[in-house]
C-alpha cells in the first residue's frame, strides 16, 4: 500500500486550481477553496454543475493534469493543496510523478471511446505496465493481462480484437482493466458509465463495487447516475461553479437540500429522473 497524509488516501486542503491566461483567454478559477478526504477503501461519488470543475479536479488527482507532455490545457494549484497517497501536488518534483501515477488508476471520461486504434486489447491492457518496466516478464505479462480481461468479464478471446470490434460498453471495460492493471491504491473514474446503455451501465458499476472488495482501493467516482452512485458510493460530494455545495450521503445530501443546485438535483430525482445531469443548464459555466 502506497503512503498516505494523515492516513487519508486524498486528501484537499482549501484547494484552489486555476487555469492560467493562454493567449486572449484569460485565467479561469475552476475550483474555489474546496475541502475533502477520501479514507481508507472509501467511494465519494461527485457531482456537479457543468464547468464546475469536475474532471478538472480528477486530471488533477490522476497526476494527468502534472504531466507536461499533456497536450491539454494544465491547471495550476494557486491556493491550499492536495495530497494523493502522501503525494503533495503543489510543486511535485517530474522525477515524483511516474510513482504517483504507478498507483493511481484514471478512467478518463470517454476513456472506451479514446482507446488506441491500432493496438489490440491485449497491448492495451499491458501498456501501464511496460512504460514502467519495459523488460517485464513476458509470460508474467500474458497472464495478468489475461488476469485483468477475466476480471472485466470479457471473454480471453478478445484478447487479439482490436477497439473497432467491440462495442461501447465492451471498450470501457477494457478502459477499466487498463485502469486497474497495475492495481492501484485509488482509481479516479470520470462518468464511467456515460454513453453505454442500461444493462451495461448496471454491469460496469457491479464490476467496479467487486473490484474495490477485492482490491480495496479508494475511488472518486465522477458520476451523474444515481443508480451507480447508490450502489457503491459511501457518500457523494456536490461541486456548483467550482464550489462544494453539499456533502455526506446520498440521503443526507437530499434530504434537506438548502443550496439551489442540490435543489434542483433533488427536484430531478423526486421527477423520478435517475440520471440528473440534465438539470446542469443555468448552473454553472
Amino acid at each position: 500500500m502506497a503512503p498516505t497524509e494523515h492516513g487519508y488516501p486524498i486528501v484537499l486542503s482549501d484547494l484552489t486550481l486555476e487555469y492560467p491566461a493562454k493567449g486572449p483567454s484569460p485565467a479561469h478559477v475552476a475550483l474555489h477553496g474546496l475541502s475533502l478526504t477520501i479514507a481508507p477503501g472509501e467511494v465519494v461519488g461527485l457531482l456537479g454543475s457543468a464547468g464546475s470543475g469536475k474532471s478538472t479536479l480528477a486530471r488533477l488527482l490522476s497526476g494527468e493534469a502534472l504531466d507536461p507532455r499533456s497536450s491539454d490545457s494544465r491547471p495550476v494549484i494557486t491556493g491550499g493543496e492536495a495530497s494523493v497517497l502522501g503525494h503533495r501536488l503543489r510543486g511535485l518534483p517530474k522525477r515524483r510523478l511516474p510513482e504517483l501515477r504507478f498507483h493511481v488508476g484514471y478512467l478518463a471520461q470517454d476513456a472506451g471511446s479514446r482507446l488506441t486504434a491500432d493496438r489490440s486489447v491485449a497491448e492495451i491492457i499491458a501498456e501501464p505496465i511496460l512504460e514502467r518496466d519495459h523488460r517485464y516478464n513476458q509470460r508474467a505479462l500474458t497472464t495478468r493481462v489475461a488476469t485483468m480481461l477475466d476480471s472485466v468479464r470479457l471473454p480471453l478471446g478478445y484478447l487479439e480484437k482490436y477497439p473497432y470490434e467491440l462495442s461501447g460498453g465492451q471498450r470501457q471495460r477494457v478502459a477499466l482493466a487498463r485502469a486497474l492493471v497495475l492495481g492501484p491504491s485509488v482509481l479516479i473514474a470520470d462518468e464511467p458509465t456515460a454513453g453505454i446503455d442500461l444493462t451495461v451501465r448496471d454491469a460496469v458499476a457491479q464490476l467496479i463495487g467487486e473490484l474495490r472488495e477485492r482490491q480495496r482501493f479508494s475511488a472518486l467516482l465522477i458520476s451523474h447516475d444515481l443508480p451507480v452512485l447508490r450502489r457503491i458510493a459511501d457518500r457523494i460530494a456536490v461541486l456548483d461553479q467550482g464550489n462544494l455545495a453539499a456533502l455526506g450521503t446520498i440521503e443526507e445530501v437530499f434530504h434537506d437540500p438548502s443550496h439551489p443546485y442540490v435543489a434542483a438535483l433533488a427536484g430531478a430525482l423526486d421527477n423520478g429522473h435517475a440520471i440528473i445531469d440534465d438539470v446542469d443548464e443555468g448552473f454553472g459555466a
